[in-house]
């Protein structure tokens, strides 16, 4: 499937110097699939950490576990925290993660289906948002998911 959103990142943080890497939970790799697909991907892409269960959080990527307690692995703490520690552990410029229900129920906290946060970790802040995708496809979710961090990247990215 073509996707044009990976490709204007690809090109900014080309034209930038920057490089990116991402933290997935709900998108099981879906963003680090759509960067490495593209051709001269490894000049921009360090790579990504599938976080999907809170002991992968907590050991590779960081989170600590006093926010997964409190908060749940969906939630704005822990993606911001996913994002920050993805971007420590590859040494990109910009960390992105995702963290969200895809369904087909809701998870142990009760969030929804379709919710997920995405966050992006730079040098000057971190920032997440909170998308309510509705009760779709797991894959729909999946893809919108991945569609909304290439979004901020790019956003973050054109200023």
């Amino acid at each position: 499937m073509e996707h044009k959103a990976e490709k204007a990142v690809f090109a900014l943080l080309t034209e930038k110097g920057m490089t990116l890497a991402a933290a997935e939970s709900c998108t099981g790799g879906l963003v680090a699939e759509r960067m490495t697909d593209l051709p001269g991907a490894s000049k921009v892409f360090m790579g990504g950490v599938v976080s999907y269960t809170n002991q992968v959080k907590a050991k590779v990527l960081g989170v600590p576990r006093a926010l997964l307690e409190e908060f749940g692995a969906v939630s704005e703490p822990v993606a911001r925290a996913m994002a920050e520690g993805v971007r420590a552990v590859t040494g990109a410029d910009i960390g992105v993660s995702v963290t969200g229900v895809a369904g087909p129920a809701t998870d142990e906290r009760a969030n929804p289906v379709g919710t997920v946060y995405i966050a992006l970790a730079a040098k000057d802040g971190t920032v997440c948002r909170l998308c309510r995708f509705g009760e779709q496809s797991r894959g729909c979710i999946r893809t919108l998911a991945a569609d909304g961090a290439f979004d901020m990247v790019r956003r973050y990215l054109e200023g």
